[in-house]
């Protein structure tokens, strides 16, 4: 079982940032494209292969363990029965039956059976071994996207423990036990329940590395942990239509504007109007490829005077038209 007493916490770093922008990228938080598998492993095992869809995040949780974990940089993490973490930025990496396996087999090898939608089952070994003393692990890989707040995925651990959260979010605890019976009982419909509950651990992780200050994070996330700049960013990625002009974002801050920009740019590294742009250009990329809204309706939410002037700056930023997008986002659907 889970202990609550796991030495790894970090503690707090004291460098909270504003709740309004934490609940701004919470809310612009999505995991699109998910495909689960409950593993069943008897030792010694090494499955390898998870990092196969560059850019996507896994996560995995131990209901049986122990498990090893080899990271994409080398570390080996240690993780017990109850144990969660994410890789946000996904890449190459292993779970392994002990710190020394070096033989691994890649995941797509295995014969998968399929649980429900979007959940399949794999198992590595005799199935009498695996029931008796084998692993069982819950890894889920998906598309992670934090909206207009993006590039803060560049920003984290490549690996991130749940086990850091536990004392300043004792209320995790539940569902990670929930989550350790329902992967080990294989009740009616546990698939689904597992599922859902690995998207709010997945929420929970991300949520508690912001409300500690991004960890040793650097560079424009210090814009973040400044609170009255912090609300100028959250009201920029609120309304993401307005044509903000420098003075009235200086009001948000409680500034003049000479102060303001001056700021601004030293944080951020961009002018006021650099960032506004940018930010849209990641939205209209998330509402055209994968919400897939139509161009002009992305032109108008996000205060373009009409769908030819849109294109023109999205082109100009991005280097590609937005019909490519388009057409790209709708092939990837096809096939997912």
């Amino acid at each position: 079982m889970l202990d609550s007493s796991s030495s790894h916490r970090r503690p707090d770093s004291g460098r909270s940032m504003p709740n309004d922008l934490v609940s701004e990228l919470l809310c612009g938080m999505r995991l699109s494209g998910i495909q689960y598998r409950r593993i069943q492993a008897a030792p010694p095992f090494g499955i390898e292969g998870f990092g196969t869809i560059a850019g996507w995040a896994h996560f995995h949780f131990i209901a049986r363990g122990p498990v090893y974990l080899r990271s994409p940089g080398g570390a080996v993490h240690r993780l017990e029965a109850g144990d969660a973490v994410l890789l946000p930025r996904g890449g190459p990496h292993e779970l392994l039956s002990s710190p020394d396996q070096s033989a691994s087999r890649d995941i797509a090898s295995f014969e998968a059976a399929p649980l429900c939608k979007a959940v399949s089952a794999v198992r590595d070994g005799p199935p009498e071994d695996c029931q008796e003393g084998g692993a069982v692990i819950f890894s889920g890989c998906m598309e992670f996207d934090l909206g207009g707040m993006h590039p803060l995925v560049g920003l984290m651990p490549e690996v991130m423990r749940v086990d850091t959260l536990l004392d300043r979010h004792p209320e995790i605890l539940p569902i990670l036990q929930a989550m350790e019976r329902e992967a080990q009982a294989e009740r009616a419909g546990f698939a689904s329940i597992l599922s859902r509950l690995a998207d709010v651990v997945s929420a929970f992780i991300v949520r508690g590395w912001v409300e500690c200050g991004c960890g040793d994070a650097s560079g424009w996330v210090e814009a973040l942990r400044d609170p009255r700049l912090g609300r100028v960013i959250a009201a920029m990625h609120r309304e993401p239509g307005r044509q903000w002009t420098v003075a009235e974002l200086a009001n948000q801050m409680g500034s003049s504007r000479s102060v303001f920009a001056e700021r601004f740019l030293t944080v951020t590294g961009l002018t006021p109007h650099r960032y506004m742009t940018e930010l849209r250009m990641r939205l209209a990329t998330q509402w055209i490829s994968r919400d897939a809204q139509p161009i002009d309706v992305v032109a108008q939410r996000l205060g373009y005077g009409s769908q030819a002037a849109f294109s023109r700056a999205y082109k100009r930023v991005t280097g590609r038209p937005p019909g490519a997008v388009r057409a790209e986002g709708k092939r990837d659907r096809l096939r997912a």
